[in-house]
């Protein structure tokens, strides 16, 4: 599970999103809650590539990544 600083967390933002929504820490990525979007972090480092994102439903939750 990555750990990001809360003050870098909340200065971060979809760039896939015009009005660019800020965005939420789920295990190895970054959700955007608007376009459904997940940025993955990669050895401690955001990658907000749009051509990166993958779709959230296909990233395993909190609770499955635990079981």
């Amino acid at each position: 599970m990555a750990v990001l600083a809360p003050e870098l967390l909340e200065k971060l933002a979809c760039p896939a999103c015009e009005h660019r929504p800020p965005l939420r820490l789920q295990g190895d990525y970054l959700l955007c809650d608007s376009c459904q979007r997940a940025y993955p972090i990669r050895d401690g480092i955001p990658v907000l590539l749009v051509e990166e994102a993958v779709p959230a439903e296909t990233i395993p939750t909190a609770q499955e990544s635990q079981s």
